[in-house]
């Protein structure tokens, strides 16, 4: 699995722009081959923060993605930022649940 992270600081007066763009992107980003999930989250303590945090099967899907021409808008948002995007892409091999805090806790199921 490919984590992606994409966190954008928007200019004061731009944020509801920045955010109903994030918006619009969820839907057609989830309707994408590979996508797991596509979320937009905003900072609890800076409310320009923002966060795109997708989930993707394989790494080509990723790339068909970044490739599109969604994936453009995302990066056209820049004038509509204080610096630039932060992109953070992760390959996870293995994942763990609550059965693994359970065990750090030495508690049982």
């Amino acid at each position: 699995m490919i984590i992606v992270r994409i966190t954008m600081n928007s200019y004061i007066e731009k944020r509801i722009e920045v955010m109903q763009t994030l918006l619009s992107m969820i839907e057609p980003t989830e309707n994408r081959r590979g996508c797991l999930s596509c979320h937009v989250l905003r900072d609890v303590e800076d409310k320009n923060v923002f966060s795109v945090i997708q989930e993707w099967e394989t790494r080509e899907d990723l790339d068909d993605h970044i490739k599109s021409e969604r994936f453009s808008v995302l990066l056209g948002t820049k004038s509509l930022l204080c610096e630039p995007q932060q992109i953070e892409i992760h390959t996870v091999s293995h994942t763990e649940g609550m059965e693994t805090v359970n065990t750090a806790r030495k508690k049982k199921i």
